[in-house]
C-alpha cells in the first residue's frame, strides 16, 4: 500500500506525540524512582502536604514510578497503545485533579496530556469494544 506524503506526514507527527507523551510519563517515574530533578521551592504549601502524605505511604510512590513507567513504555509502542492508555488512564486522572483542585498554574500542561491520552485512546476505541 502506497501512502500519499500527507498521509505520512500526519502519522510521523502522530509518532512524535505519542513518543514524548509516553517518555514525558517514563521520565516521571523514574525521576520518582531517582529524584534527579531538584524540587522547585515555590511549590504551594498544599501541594506539599499532599506530597508529604503520599510519601508517608511507603508503597505509594514506587507503585506509581512503576505504573508510570510501564504505561509510558506501552503507550510508545504502536501495537500496545491502547494498554497503555488504560495503565495511563487513573494517573492522568489523579494529575488533572490535583491540577484542578490543589494547583491550577500546571492546569493548561494537564488539559493537553489528557487529550492526548484521550486521543490515543478513541484512536483505539475498536480495541476497548470488548471492555462494554
Amino acid at each position: 500500500m502506497i501512502m500519499s506524503p500527507k498521509a505520512n506526514w500526519k502519522n510521523i507527527l502522530r509518532f512524535i506525540i505519542y513518543l514524548l507523551f509516553g517518555l514525558m510519563f517514563i521520565h516521571a517515574g523514574l525521576n520518582k524512582f531517582f529524584n534527579y530533578v531538584p524540587v522547585p521551592e515555590d511549590i504551594p504549601e498544599e501541594t506539599m502536604k499532599d506530597f508529604a502524605a503520599m510519601v508517608e505511604i511507603s508503597w505509594l510512590m514506587p507503585l506509581l514510578a512503576t505504573v508510570e513507567i510501564l504505561g509510558g513504555i506501552l503507550f510508545i509502542i504502536p501495537r500496545t497503545r491502547a494498554l497503555g492508555a488504560l495503565v495511563l488512564l487513573p494517573v492522568m486522572a489523579g494529575i488533572l485533579l490535583s491540577h484542578i483542585i490543589v494547583e491550577p498554574s500546571g492546569l493548561i500542561i494537564a488539559l493537553v496530556l489528557a487529550a492526548i491520552l484521550l486521543w490515543a485512546m478513541y484512536e483505539n476505541r475498536a480495541k476497548y469494544a470488548a471492555l462494554f
